[in-house]
């Protein structure tokens, strides 16, 4: 019996995917772990590989198609077995039950079908050829093309295979800013002021004061026809990515899963600084990774999870599910979102390891590199808004997780040392958000008091 090919779950939150290419077609065989087809979601694009090995007996969802997770897209038949015989079953109920005034045409039918035994590899009806000359491309192109009344034929593609990424859609769409007609045309809105005056002159009682206070008199500069000075008139809406569509979703389901309490602390991080500026040359000439300071919070973070392990755990139907390893999620701005890949079995790694790891997750994820399995099964998430200037910030919780270790920017502050001496010192704030409904406040602040102790008393050979 053929073993059904199932889309795999590419990540929590991740719904559907779509099929960009078959890498075998039907009647090929293929070896366990051999890649199958490329599958693309609103996260990542990877290879999916054969489960079995065995011959591709049948495509379910073909190039191009968007399905949703768990969904049978292939069958692949065992060594031996036999492709099942689809084509003859539909013919010979049909000849059985005409008469033999009918006899003709029919035999002229199981002819025809007879020379192309397999339909789908037959020659293609008009509407297979238009498939065939579209373009491939994802979800999110397909929908900005149909909001811009955008052929996608007439799309130059630099995707692989000539495929039309969205860069390409959006600089097709800057280069026609006037091509689609405005979406909210000013006829049917309600006439602007200037227009209004001539109408109600024969009555010369009546001024302008009696008339309804529209936006177009409180705004009179919107109130001309708009002179379309951007690449979309005003009011004019963009689609929402399936990246943000899928982050919206999670951060709502979040919110209203987990009772979110953030607390904040201080830390001086000149220790760690200071070992960054010594070492950080030596560091990147002896492991090829430039010295970061993620991996010193990283590091920091998860001796701390060894401490307090409920905070590396989930709550699941009214019981704790505490995780045997530190899988933690390193959260990674995107020009167009944001990804948290997971870098497994934490625990396990030195600092180096660490570095390693963060730095290849980091690259792959704005290279759209990652695998599947990179973008599930986080227990604990680091995010650094630091860098684009936030003192600190109160991030929400990536579930089923129970806690997010929020970076903010390290600034040179003055601060009070030995007793009541002033120096400038690095100074860090570390924000963690927790589900009050596992974690307790003072627990929280414990977790993050020993993040704060690793921190700031940072050894030199700890690196």
């Amino acid at each position: 019996m053929p073993t059904d090919v199932i889309l795999p779950q590419m990540g929590e939150s991740i719904t559907e995917g779509t099929i960009t290419k078959w890498r075998i077609a039907v009647g090929d065989e293929v070896e366990r772990d051999d890649p199958l087809f490329d599958l693309a979601t609103d996260k990542v694009d990877t290879e999916v590989p054969a489960a079995v090995s065995g011959r591709l007996a049948e495509i379910l969802v073909p190039e191009g198609e968007t399905a949703p997770v768990n969904t049978v897209v292939a069958r692949i038949a065992a060594p031996g077995e036999s492709l099942a015989p689809e084509p003859p079953a539909t013919p010979e109920p049909a000849a059985s039950e005409s008469g033999p005034g009918a006899a003709a045409p029919e035999a002229a039918d199981e002819g025809a079908a007879s020379l192309a035994p397999a339909p789908p590899s037959a020659a293609p009806g008009p509407e297979a050829a238009g498939r065939r000359k579209r373009p491939r491309s994802s979800p999110l192109v397909r929908r900005m093309a149909r909001e811009h009344g955008v052929d996608l034929a007439e799309v130059p593609g630099t995707g692989e295979g000539g495929r039309v990424s969205k860069r390409d859609m959006l600089a097709w769409i800057e280069r026609l800013p006037t091509a689609p007609p405005p979406p909210v045309p000013v006829e049917p809105a309600p006439p602007p002021p200037d227009a209004v005056l001539p109408e109600p002159a024969p009555p010369p009682s009546l001024p302008p004061a009696p008339q309804p206070l529209a936006p177009e008199a409180v705004f009179p500069a919107a109130a001309p026809e708009p002179p379309a000075p951007g690449p979309a008139p005003a009011g004019a809406g963009e689609p929402l990515s399936r990246m943000r569509r899928s982050i919206a979703e999670h951060m709502v389901r979040s919110r209203r899963t987990a009772a979110h309490v953030t607390t904040v602390f201080e830390v001086d991080l000149s220790a760690v600084v200071a070992v960054r500026e010594r070492q950080g040359a030596a560091f990147e000439e002896r492991t090829g990774v430039r010295l970061t300071l993620m991996p010193f919070f990283a590091r920091a973070a998860v001796e701390a999870l060894g401490e307090f392990p409920v905070l590396n755990a989930s709550l699941r139907d009214d019981r704790i599910h505490y995780h045997r390893s530190v899988d933690l999620g390193i959260a990674v701005a995107l020009p167009d979102g944001l990804l948290v890949p997971v870098l497994h079995r934490a625990e396990e790694r030195n600092f180096t390891g660490l570095a390693r790891g963060i730095s290849d997750l980091a690259a792959r994820a704005r290279s759209g590199a990652l695998r599947a399995e990179e973008l599930a099964g986080g227990t604990f998430t680091v995010t650094n808004p630091g860098p684009y200037g936030a003192l600190f910030g109160t991030p929400i919780i990536a579930q089923p997780q129970s806690a997010i270790l929020g970076v903010g920017g390290v600034h040179k502050r003055p601060a009070v040392v030995a007793g009541d001496a002033i120096a400038v010192r690095s100074m860090v704030f570390l924000a963690l958000s927790f589900d009050h409904r596992l974690i307790d406040g003072a627990v929280a602040d414990r977790f993050l008091g020993a993040v704060k102790q690793r921190l700031e008393g940072w050894r030199e050979d700890a690196v």
